[in-house]
């Protein structure tokens, strides 16, 4: 039976990545380092920002990394503003809500902008339970966070649906055993099946989600 529900945050709960985007632009530019579309897709997006730095500045140091991370993630909260919740989100945590079903976040993005984030969002109080880069010895692709995240449910993978967007998260919440949607604001459905995705959606107003929401709901 479900008694769960576990989103990552940029790109699922909302359509950040430009705003990502941008801020990798303010800050690695005047290292000239360019960042577009492919870049962002095939270097950055779901990984962690120890990754990320060392892959795009290896001739910096790790503490070099650590500055430019913190520098990009404080212009992403200077810059992330104006943003909406994916269509339905709301109207899928009403329901889980209701159906007292507990809700969970797990993301590879520090807690300054998980809070941040949740905040511009108004759904700060819907997340009882959040798991940021912060709290884990590994981030995605490893599988720990949701094994973190299911623990502090007190629910089994079993028990749980995951919502990701990027092919690390998938990986992470396959790994730990989780039925997992797809979320397609960055990437194509084939992708995001190659990686391991259940099923993909496109938003939370999806006829396929509810579907299986209902069925599990009522086991």
């Amino acid at each position: 039976m479900l008694k769960a529900l576990i989103f990552d945050m940029d790109g699922t709960l909302v359509h950040s990545d430009p705003v990502h985007m941008k801020a990798f632009i303010e800050v690695l530019s005047p290292e000239g380092v360019t960042i577009d579309d492919e870049v962002y897709r095939s270097t950055i997006i779901g990984r962690t920002n120890e990754t990320i730095f060392a892959s795009l500045l290896p001739h910096r140091s790790v503490d070099e990394h650590v500055a430019f991370a913190d520098e990009k993630e404080a212009a992403f909260r200077r810059l992330a503003l104006d943003l909406n919740p994916l269509d339905g989100l709301i109207d899928l945590l009403d329901w889980a809500e209701a159906q007292g079903i507990k809700i969970a976040l797990v993301t590879n993005a520090p807690r300054l902008n998980a809070e941040h984030m949740l905040d511009v969002l108004g759904i700060t109080e819907r997340f009882p339970v959040q798991i940021t880069i912060d709290q884990v010895a590994r981030g995605k692709p490893d599988p720990l966070p949701y094994l973190t995240a299911l623990e502090r449910l007190g629910v089994r993978a079993e028990e749980a649906i995951a919502f990701e967007d990027s092919p690390s998260g998938m990986k992470a919440a396959k790994g730990a055993g989780i039925y997992s949607f797809g979320v397609l604001t960055g990437l194509k459905a084939e992708e995001m099946l190659a990686v391991g995705a259940d099923a993909t959606l496109a938003d939370f107003r999806d006829s396929g989600l509810w579907n299986l929401l209902k069925q599990k709901s009522a086991a």
